[in-house]
């Protein structure tokens, strides 16, 4: 139940901290506030760190935190902080870490209790109010861990310095390798996902699977360079599986963020901006690299289908992309999304309806369950998914039965949707509007991709301090960029050059590079740190490696840095890369399923780039036709430039439609036209 008076997060612009400003709990933001109020009363923070669309998060707050009882312990004997991982991704993963390292599995919500001098002594994920299913009530967790700070007050901050230590000995673990950079992880890193492998559904792994796609990438670039079949069939059953699952919001398009069983078939329903951009990246990767027409009408349908879903649902007038969608909505988990068969007659005449009910798999009985409202309850919901195939007659008459469903469904309420903008991610969102627009030939995308980079210059940038904000809400820029936030934008403006060949962005995203050599580069052993290290209530400086569910920074910084090192001839943004790959080397060699972007940029790496560098006016006929036959491909190792952008002893007519194919910028002769250029590509 609300607290008729706000806490100290009533003036944030986080709508996840939002969400708890009139929880009884009196919780504060991150910062010193906090941090003194728990020195001068000499009591333990407890940190909680969550999002917005988190859905146990949501039933923590329910059960927990609009608890008055719970809130009486906290506010007596707690100093509480509230943080929103999204906003403060460096705060979460330094906490997550000390939770893994305390033996706890990770999560959210993740739950923390630090000294006053923000050193981590206890930690978990998700409590209930009181004992359940061998879990520790949260109460009686409360009054556990304020006994033990009583009276053992001495141990619980040598553990916490033990904590900490280790932390650091984590932070600064690596070792940079002096043995020659070669493709053994590549084979590593193959027969991994090979074994791992699901044949029959699709993804990696057993149930929860995420669509992971770095993972994709990785084998797409694989199966493309090392004419590997078995990594090419992996990439197009995975991704037709999941487009044909429940994972798939079969009515409005768009991914969730995961699939609760081994099928695709349930998902967690939260929508992520971050995976719908990659995995727009990995439709076009198959839409590129697969011969077979149907499968590549279907790859293309999934991509339009995507960007309508996040046109539709989630871009802010002011010209970028909001961050998350949840999985609630009237109380219940994945009420927005279930049908059943009742509904679906209720909206449809008889002939449209039983279609509809064989297509998508609807039964009486349902396949959906809500087990986290065990009260609410309702018979027959039913996670749509693609269970037949469809006759032409059938197949003609689906688009029709979709778009009645759909505006039936825009009636019900919305699941609530996190409205901040997220440079990052509108980043990774930029390259998959540049690429889908080039390869698709789609020049609306590539005017979104143009809009939300005019959006994060005009909004998020500081020409001067070349000072990059990382969140945007109410026409407010917050928080200091991240190396994420750098090197996400950097790949997006690289991909929104080749699409437009408007020198301003390659400029800029040399920029940002160059700013992240300054900022967040270790110059001693290599690699990136997560910060700029000018944030002092940080206990350490992390270089994340792991690529997850979004790839790491590091990962993508060493492609930036190999792509416009060979781009735009910088020595020293190639030296950066090596020092990465090695530095991260002992990683690719003894955990590459952990790190298969690194393993991308590994390919990238040692299989030097062909130059395809252009003359005249791309927008005439013969150079739309020249480009045509370049965005078929799958091509990962070509990189696209104009005459304009090109090295300066590059004596090029600007007159004359000409593509000059190079590899080290030295060139073979002039193509004047399209079929000839097929060929040189296909020698490739």
């Amino acid at each position: 139940m609300a607290h008729s008076h706000p806490n100290h997060l009533a003036k944030e612009k986080s709508p996840y901290l939002l969400q708890h400003a009139y929880n009884p709990v009196d919780w504060f933001p991150w910062g010193k506030e906090a941090f003194q109020k728990a020195k001068k009363e000499n009591k333990p923070i407890f940190l909680s760190i969550g999002y917005s669309t988190c859905h146990w998060c949501h039933v923590m707050e329910r059960e927990s935190f609009e608890n008055h009882d719970v809130a009486n312990v906290l506010n007596e004997h707690f100093v509480s902080i509230k943080v929103d991982r999204e906003e403060r991704p460096d705060i979460d993963k330094i906490y997550m870490t000390a939770v893994q390292l305390l033996g706890q599995g990770g999560g959210w919500p993740l739950s923390v209790w630090l000294t006053p001098d923000l050193k981590p002594f206890f930690g978990g994920t998700y409590f209930p109010p009181t004992n359940r299913h061998g879990r520790i009530g949260f109460i009686e967790l409360l009054n556990k861990l304020n006994t033990v700070w009583q009276q053992e007050h001495d141990n619980v901050f040598q553990s916490a310095q033990e904590i900490s230590n280790h932390l650091q000995r984590y932070a600064a673990s690596g070792e940079t390798s002096v043995d020659p950079i070669n493709n053994q992880p590549l084979k590593l890193t193959s027969e991994h996902f090979r074994f791992s492998y699901d044949a029959c559904y699709g993804g990696f792994g057993s149930a929860p699977k995420f669509p992971r796609p770095v993972t994709l990438h990785f084998l797409a670039r694989y199966a493309k360079h090392y004419q590997n079949e078995e990594a090419k069939t992996m990439v197009f059953h995975t991704l037709t599986m999941m487009a044909k699952g429940g994972i798939y919001d079969q009515m409005g398009g768009g991914f969730s963020r995961y699939s609760v069983d081994e099928k695709w078939l349930v998902p967690h329903f939260e929508k992520m901006l971050y995976d719908n951009a990659q995995l727009i990246n990995s439709y076009l990767d198959a839409y590129q690299l697969t011969e077979d027409p149907q499968l590549k009408e279907f790859f293309a349908f999934v991509v339009h289908d995507t960007i309508n879903y996040l046109s539709r649902d989630m871009s802010s007038p002011a010209g970028a992309f909001y961050s998350a969608e949840d999985a609630d909505s009237e109380g219940r988990e994945g009420a927005f999304y279930v049908w059943s068969p009742t509904q679906i007659r209720e909206v449809l005449d008889e002939k449209e309806a039983e279609l509809a009910i064989r297509f998508l798999g609807i039964t009486q009985m349902g396949n959906f369950e809500d087990h986290s409202a065990p009260n609410k309850n309702i018979p027959s919901q039913n996670v749509l998914s693609q269970v037949i195939s469809l006759n032409k007659e059938e197949a003609q008459l689906w688009p029709i039965i979709r778009k009645k469903l759909l505006l039936h469904r825009e009636k019900r309420p919305r699941p609530h949707r996190d409205d901040k903008i997220l440079t990052s991610w509108n980043g990774l969102l930029i390259s998959a509007l540049a690429r889908a627009g080039a390869i698709l030939q789609e020049t609306k995308y590539i005017h979104a991709a143009i809009q939300t980079a005019n959006f994060l210059q005009s909004q998020q940038y500081e020409t001067q301090s070349r000072h990059l904000y990382h969140s945007y809400r109410d026409g407010v820029s917050d928080k200091k960029g991240m190396l994420d936030d750098y090197v996400f934008l950097a790949q997006g403006l690289i991909d929104l050059y080749e699409a437009t060949f408007e020198r301003k962005w390659l400029d800029w995203a040399n920029e940002l590079t160059e700013t992240i050599l300054q900022r967040f580069e270790d110059k001693k052993l290599g690699g990136f740190f997560m910060t700029d290290g000018q944030d002092d209530s940080l206990l350490i400086r992390i270089k994340e490696d792991y690529d997850g569910a979004e790839p790491s920074g590091n990962s993508v910084a060493a492609l930036v840095l190999i792509k416009l090192g060979r781009m735009l001839q910088r020595d020293d943004f190639l030296q950066s890369a090596e020092k990465i790959l090695r530095f991260f080397w002992s990683r690719l060699l003894k955990i590459p399923e952990a790190v298969p972007h690194f393993a991308s940029a590994l390919e990238a790496w040692l299989n030097p780039p062909h130059q395809l560098i252009f003359s005249g006016d791309l927008k005439s006929e013969i150079g739309e036709k020249m480009l045509r036959e370049v965005r078929k491909q799958f091509l990962p190792n070509l990189f696209l430039l104009h005459a304009e952008s090109a090295p300066k002893e590059f004596k090029l007519d600007k007159n004359q439609v000409t593509a000059y194919l190079c590899h080290d910028f030295q060139c073979e002769l002039p193509i004047m036209d399209a079929s000839t250029l097929k060929k040189k590509i296909a020698e490739l």
